[in-house]
């Protein structure tokens, strides 16, 4: 799924757009144990209450994808077991009691995580409008219902001890703690929604932590393949540069690999339908524009494959912005120095033979300020 087709989705969870029609949800202890059930239809709720869920569900679809929202595509064997089971609790919009309690029963048995929490699935029929030519949705005009089910799992805390303001007494008394609903950890969205339609052989995942996947949940609950996380894409990507390069890994090229990162992206910010990842033809290209020699490309050829697992092409693929700097910020050290320089000036920086030594020259162009003090 696309951000614009995730937007879209998150675009429903207000009062004036929301088609729910019921939402279900389980709450579970610290040792497993189901303390109580939910089971309600949405629209009765008081406002306030529906306001609280439309933030839980609008962050199960946020964040960046590739990173915290994850495109997954079921394993060949989930075909008849996880993915038909999804299937048929979707069809079923969460009315089907016993379904409800084998999914809550799979998600307590896999999901790791110590303490409350508490599992929430909604279910919903969406009209999908029309899209004219100049982006412009047409609500009367719709060719495609898609009926999906969106699954949020949030711990559940204790409230912070602290003094309550009695307005009756006017006084401040200790306030009594109580359990919250925080925001969601994990969660999914099943079908996927791809091209504006509905795909039963794909959904995505949400996370909140990128670095470490819950692979219990992913592989018992879904059964899906399970994507490299951000952190190791950008691990590996490092290392393809470092293999391919050898002892011609130079500050000049690494420079030149970063600008043409940075003008994919930016071609993306105009273009939305260019695609999030790119493959190993593009990274080839990126390489070969960047100035690394035809011998070395060599290297690239036989390196790159063996970082993979899988031999299909697309789970060769990484997410682009999972490259770039962070806050578009590139750190250069060395054993006593490091500097940070944003990623699109990196040209005020190079490496020189200063009387024999290796150094690294900055290039001032304005005010030179140090530990907040401005100096010539």
């Amino acid at each position: 799924m696309e951000k614009t087709e995730i937007n879209e989705l998150r675009k429903l969870f207000t009062l004036e757009k929301c088609g729910i029609s019921k939402i279900v949800g389980c709450y579970v202890n610290g040792d497993k144990k189901k303390l109580a059930n939910i089971d309600e239809f949405f629209g009765v709720l008081p406002e306030e209450e529906q306001h609280k869920y439309f933030e839980i569900f609008r962050k199960t679809l946020s964040g960046q994808t590739g990173k915290n929202l994850l495109n997954m595509e079921f394993n060949e064997s989930a075909h008849d077991s996880q993915r038909e089971f999804l299937i048929r609790l979707r069809d079923s919009e969460l009315k089907d009691e016993s379904l409800l309690n084998e999914f809550y029963d799979k998600v307590i048995d896999s999901y790791n995580y110590i303490g409350n929490y508490l599992i929430i699935l909604v279910y919903q029929s969406y009209d999908v409008p029309l899209v004219t030519n100049d982006n412009m949705e047409n609500e009367d005009a719709s060719e495609e219902v898609y009926r999906f089910m969106l699954c949020s799992i949030c711990p559940v805390e204790l409230s912070k001890p602290g003094l309550e303001y009695f307005e009756t007494e006017n006084k401040f008394h200790n306030s009594e703690r109580s359990y919250m609903v925080g925001l969601p950890d994990m969660g999914f969205l099943f079908p996927a929604f791809n091209e504006r339609c509905e795909d039963r052989d794909s959904l995505l995942l949400y996370t909140k932590d990128s670095k470490e996947f819950d692979l219990g949940f992913m592989n018992y609950v879904l059964n899906c393949r399970v994507p490299i996380p951000a952190p190791r894409q950008k691990d590996i990507f490092n290392e393809i540069i470092t293999e391919t390069l050898e002892d011609e890994c130079d500050y000049e090229i690494v420079k030149n690999i970063h600008e043409e990162l940075s003008d994919i992206i930016q071609t993306r910010k105009d273009d939305p339908t260019v695609p999030e990842t790119i493959s190993k033809k593009d990274i080839k290209n990126i390489f070969e524009n960047s100035g690394v020699k035809a011998e070395r490309m060599e290297n690239f050829e036989r390196r790159y494959d063996s970082h993979f697992e899988d031999d299909r092409e697309e789970d060769k693929s990484f997410y682009v912005k999972n490259l770039y700097p962070t806050a578009n910020k590139v750190e250069i050290k060395t054993a006593n120095v490091s500097i940070k320089v944003d990623a699109d000036k990196m040209d005020v920086v190079e490496t020189r033979i200063i009387e024999g030594k290796k150094c690294l020259v900055i290039r001032v162009d304005e005010e030179l300020i140090v530990n907040g003090i401005r100096v010539n």
